[in-house]
C-alpha cells in the first residue's frame, strides 16, 4: 500500500529536525533538542505543509517537563535556599520585576500584545515558560521565537563575561552513549511516567491554568526531595518531550506570523538586552548583600536556561550550587507569578 502525501510530510518533518537537531548539539548550542524541531516545523509551517500536532502532545510534554524540572532540585540546592532565602528571594523577585518592566515596555511601544509580551520576557526555563503561555491566551509561537532569542543571547553573554573574569571557555557537555540513550530502571521510570499521567489528569479534572506543568513539578518535587522516588526520564524521553513540544509551536506559524516576529526583531533584540542589563544590576546587588564572587552573581541572575547556565557555571569553576539555587528559586516564583505578571501588563499598559 503506498504511502500517503500527509504520512511523507511527516516523515520529511522528522528527517529535517533529527538533521538541524544534530547540527544545533554539533555547535554545543543550549536547547538544540527543542530548538531543531521547532525550526524544522516553522519551515514546514511557513511553507504551507497544512501539519498539525495534536494538543494531547503538548499536554503530555508539559506533564514530563514538569517532571524535568523536579528532578533538577538537590539536597544541596535545597540547603542554599534554605540558608540564604531572604536575600535569594530579594533578588530573585529584582529579576521578575526586570522581566515584567520589559514586557511592559513591549507593549508601550506596540511591539507585541500584553500578555504575550509577559510570557516571553518572563526570566524563567524556556521550556516551562512555552509549555505554559498558551493556556494563559498568549501566542505560544511569539512567546518561543523570543524566549530561544533570549537563550542565544544569554549564552553569548555569559560565556564572553567567564572569559573576561577567568579566562575560560565552557565546555559543551559530551552526549550519552548510545547504551545510555535506552537504559532506564524499570521502577523508577514507570513511576516517574504515572506522576506525569496522573499530574496531567488531576490538571483537566480540576480544570487548572498551567497545572499541566505545575501539578506533576509539585508532585514530583514533593516525593524526590523526600527519597520516595527517584525521578528517571531517559535522554530519549526527553528527546521525544522537546520535539513534541518544537513541533506544537512551529506548525503553528504561518507566513504572517513568520513575517510580524521577523519585523518586531529589532525591538526585541532590544528588550532582550535591557532585560540582561537589568539582571546585571540585581548581579551586582548579590556581591554587595552576600559577598558572591562577580562570575557566580552573574551565571545566578542571568535570564537563560537552567540547563545552559548549569553547562557555563561547571566548566567555569564557579558556585554550582548557589547558582542553580538562584536559578530554580526563580523559575518557581516565574511560573506562580507570571499570571499575575501578563494581568497587570494588560491592565496598565
Amino acid at each position: 500500500m503506498p504511502i500517503s502525501s500527509h504520512r511523507l510530510r511527516w516523515l520529511a518533518l522528522l528527517i529535517a529536525s533529527l538533521l538541524l537537531t544534530a547540527v544545533l548539539e554539533w555547535a554545543a548550542l543550549p536547547g538544540a533538542l527543542m530548538l531543531g524541531p521547532m525550526i524544522a516545523a516553522i519551515t514546514f509551517g511557513v511553507g504551507g505543509s497544512n501539519l498539525r500536532s495534536p494538543r494531547w502532545s503538548l499536554i503530555g510534554a508539559q506533564a514530563i517537563i514538569g517532571c524535568l524540572i523536579a528532578r533538577t532540585l538537590t539536597p544541596s540546592i535545597l540547603t542554599s535556599i534554605v540558608r540564604d532565602w531572604p536575600t535569594m528571594l530579594l533578588v530573585v523577585t529584582s529579576t521578575v520585576i526586570a522581566g515584567g518592566i520589559v514586557g511592559w515596555l513591549m507593549v508601550k511601544a506596540g511591539t507585541l500584545p500584553g500578555t504575550t509580551a509577559a510570557w516571553g520576557s518572563s526570566p524563567g526555563a524556556a521550556s516551562a515558560m512555552i509549555a505554559m503561555a498558551e493556556e494563559y491566551g498568549a501566542d505560544i509561537r511569539l512567546v518561543a521565537f523570543m524566549q530561544y532569542l533570549r537563550v542565544a543571547l544569554v549564552v553569548c553573554s555569559a560565556s564572553l563575561v567567564s572569559r573576561l573574569l577567568l579566562g575560560v571557555a565552557p565546555a559543551s557537555p559530551a552526549g550519552p552513549s548510545l547504551a545510555a540513550l535506552f537504559a532506564v530502571a524499570p521502577l523508577p521510570f514507570a513511576e516517574t511516567l504515572a506522576i506525569a499521567a496522573g499530574g496531567a489528569m488531576l490538571c483537566r479534572l480540576l480544570k487548572i491554568s498551567g497545572g499541566a506543568v505545575l501539578l506533576p513539578m509539585v508532585i514530583a518535587t514533593v516525593l524526590h526531595l523526600a527519597g520516595v522516588v527517584e525521578i528517571t526520564l531517559p535522554p530519549w524521553l526527553v528527546g521525544v518531550t522537546y520535539a513534541a513540544t518544537g513541533w506544537y509551536v512551529g506548525l503553528g506559524f504561518t507566513r504572517a506570523v513568520f513575517l510580524h516576529a521577523w519585523r518586531a526583531l529589532p525591538q526585541l533584540l532590544l528588550s532582550t538586552l535591557l532585560l540582561i542589563a537589568l539582571c546585571g544590576a540585581c548581579a551586582w546587588l548579590l556581591t554587595v548583600l552576600l559577598h558572591t564572587d562577580p562570575l557566580s552573581a552573574y551565571l545566578a541572575t542571568t535570564p537563560g536556561g537552567l540547563d545552559a547556565v548549569a553547562i557555563i557555571a561547571i566548566s567555569s569553576h564557579a558556585d554550582v550550587s548557589f547558582v542553580m539555587a538562584i536559578q530554580t528559586m526563580r523559575l518557581f516564583v516565574v511560573m506562580l507569578s507570571a499570571p499575575q505578571i501578563a494581568k497587570l501588563i494588560c491592565r496598565y499598559a
